[in-house]
């Protein structure tokens, strides 16, 4: 037999294969594929219409579906003067939503019999020298810093720190340089007996949780959530300079920093890293929502934990009916009962929940905080939307 004979039977063979390969393709994967492609198309164009109702420069939409398969969208500017489109992987600032690594943290040490949610703190700070000067000291427990019924106020929002933020914007914050701007006040409500939203709850959690890990919080948690979830697009506010952050814009009235734009030649005109536990993190919608997912399902820590931190007390300040757990919003929304947490920080607001009949989780970042910028829907109520398209699909 000659060359040319093998040469085409070769050729042959060749295109057979090919031709099962794809006949084989078009019998698996197609239906899923061109499903995922149709939702992403419906879910950007509901997207769209958000953006333009409102008045806010870009956002990232992120979604995690009950297969596991993830993606994220994009809409508007990442820059408005520049004009620069927003893309999915865009980081954003979380706000507190980022206390949702420093809960996993602290119930991750629970089942490892480091602490106790019902120990009282003074177990753990009662030594230091201005211990006795916080509000309901030697009432608190981890348990009700991790739910906000301690009755230690926001530190955050003090005049007092606002007007210092402003005049130093670099400074690097101590734990007890924000717990100062409460010592020797009156709480609003004894230990236990009332709610209060607060970051300086988290700030002592996490000096509690860095004196029984040996360690700093960031590297436990970049250890024990950062890397093990391949979470990569999410990283730590640790300085002024944080890459793959997108300019954020905080209104004309910014009481923390005085201005709009909230970066300036590549850096923050206030630290971030004065947020820490009580927020401390930038991600995308993306890996916002897979943590969600993560969380919710019971793979962050011991799912026999979960009933724990999904029992909630009343936080009417946040909605009607709805309650806050262990560091997780229970909200009741048109699209079912949802888990997850909303986040501010100067020019960025976020939010993420899981759904838990889906078994979705969704994460929406915009980089403004300037009031009256989402057309009268909140990033809260647009995600429950999405979820009702979702689960109409």
């Amino acid at each position: 037999m000659t060359n040319s004979y093998f040469r085409t039977k070769t050729s042959v063979l060749f295109t057979i294969a090919i031709l099962a390969f794809s006949l084989h393709a078009v019998g698996q994967k197609p239906v899923a594929a061109n499903g995922t492609n149709v939702l992403k198309k419906e879910l950007q164009m509901k997207l769209d219409e958000w953006h333009k109702a409102g008045k806010f420069p870009g956002a990232t939409l992120g979604v995690a579906l009950a297969d596991g398969e993830s993606f994220g969208l994009a809409v508007g500017y990442s820059d408005r003067d520049t004009k620069t489109p927003m893309k999915p992987d865009d980081r954003m600032l979380a706000g507190s939503t980022g206390k949702t690594f420093a809960a996993a943290t602290a119930m991750q040490l629970v089942k490892e019999g480091k602490i106790s949610l019902d120990d009282k703190i003074e177990k753990y700070l009662g030594r230091e020298p201005w211990f006795n000067r916080l509000p309901n000291s030697k009432d608190i427990t981890i348990r009700m810093l991790m739910n906000h019924t301690s009755g230690l106020v926001r530190y955050e929002f003090k005049e007092e720190f606002t007007t210092y933020l402003t005049a130093h914007p670099m400074k690097v914050w101590t734990p007890e340089d924000r717990l100062a701007y409460l010592f020797d006040a009156k709480a609003p409500f004894e230990a236990g007996k009332g709610w209060d939203y607060s970051d300086t709850n988290y700030i002592v959690l996490g000096m509690i949780m860095e004196r029984v890990m040996g360690k700093t919080f960031y590297d436990e948690a970049r250890r024990r959530f950062i890397k093990k979830f391949k979470l990569n697009d999410t990283i730590a506010q640790e300085g002024v300079v944080m890459p793959g952050v997108v300019q954020g814009y905080a209104g004309p009235n910014n009481p923390f920093g005085g201005k709009d734009a909230m970066i300036e030649n590549g850096k923050f005109i206030v630290n971030p890293q004065l947020e820490w536990t009580g927020g401390g993190w930038a991600s995308t919608g993306k890996d916002l929502a897979r943590w969600a997912k993560i969380i919710f399902e019971g793979k962050a820590y011991d799912a026999s934990l979960l009933p724990q931190v999904l029992d909630g007390v009343s936080a009417p300040m946040l909605g009607k009916d709805t309650k806050y757990g262990l560091c997780v919003i229970i909200r009741n929304t048109p699209a079912g009962v949802s888990y997850g947490h909303s986040g501010f920080f100067p020019g960025y607001m976020t939010d993420m929940m899981y759904f838990p009949d889906k078994k979705i989780a969704l994460a929406v970042q915009v980089n403004t905080s300037a009031p009256n910028s989402f057309g009268g829907k909140s990033p809260g109520r647009f995600l429950a939307e999405v979820a009702e398209l979702i689960g109409s699909q």
